[in-house]
Parts: C-alpha cells; structure tokens; sequence
C-alpha cells in the first residue's frame, strides 16, 4: 500500500487531527467556527465553550500551533477566530481522497461506486 501524501502533509495532518482529540478542544473550535470570520473576544469564547481560565488558554496555545485557530490583539482584548473552514474541510479530504484505494470492489457507499 502506498500512501500519497508526502511525510510532510502526513505530520501536519496527525497535528491537526491530535489536536481535535479534546471533546473540550472540538467544542472551543466548533464555537469559533459558528462565530464566523469576525471570532469573538476569549471572555465570549469561555462563556459559550465552558472551558475558562488556563485551561481554555492551554487548549488555545494547542489548537493555534495545529493552524486551526488565529488569535489577535484589539485593544485589551483578545479575538479568536477559526481558520479551520478551509483546514476541517481539507482534513475530511485528506481521509477521502484515499477512499477505497486499495478495495478489490467499488464504494457501495457513494454513488455510483465512485468514491468522492
């Protein structure tokens, strides 16, 4: 079996994947994501996620480092926003542009048999 991807878009991918391990990470990122492009300020992240404090920090710092997250400075306050419409969808086609690559039959769950 030979995977396409290169070690490079491998790693970033197990990055990005580990880093929505967290049901407390997936609820902060899915809070940013319903948020829109604009984000909204750390305090209005805490109180809608329900993670606060240092561990909201901690799963911040993580879900920045895997590109799904930006945070920036306006005024005092702290904005988050997602990245992740276009890297979430990236990461669901990275699982299936490799669907039934090796199957000896066609998809029986797309239609057609063709895999997306």
């Amino acid at each position: 079996m030979k995977i396409n991807q290169t070690p490079h878009e491998l790693a970033e991918a197990a990055a990005s994947f580990a880093a929505l391990g967290s049901e407390q990470r997936l609820g902060v990122l899915l809070a940013l994501v319903r948020a829109g492009p604009e984000g909204m300020s750390i305090g209005a992240l805490g109180a809608r996620s329900g993670v606060t404090g240092s561990t909201l920090t901690h799963h911040m710092k993580i879900l920045a480092a895997a590109g799904l997250i930006t945070q920036t400075r306006q005024g005092r306050s702290t904005i988050c926003a997602a990245v992740a419409h276009a890297r979430v969808d990236g990461l669901s086609q990275f699982l299936l542009t490799q669907c039934c690559a090796d199957a000896a039959k066609p998809c029986p769950d797309h239609p057609h048999g063709v895999c997306l």
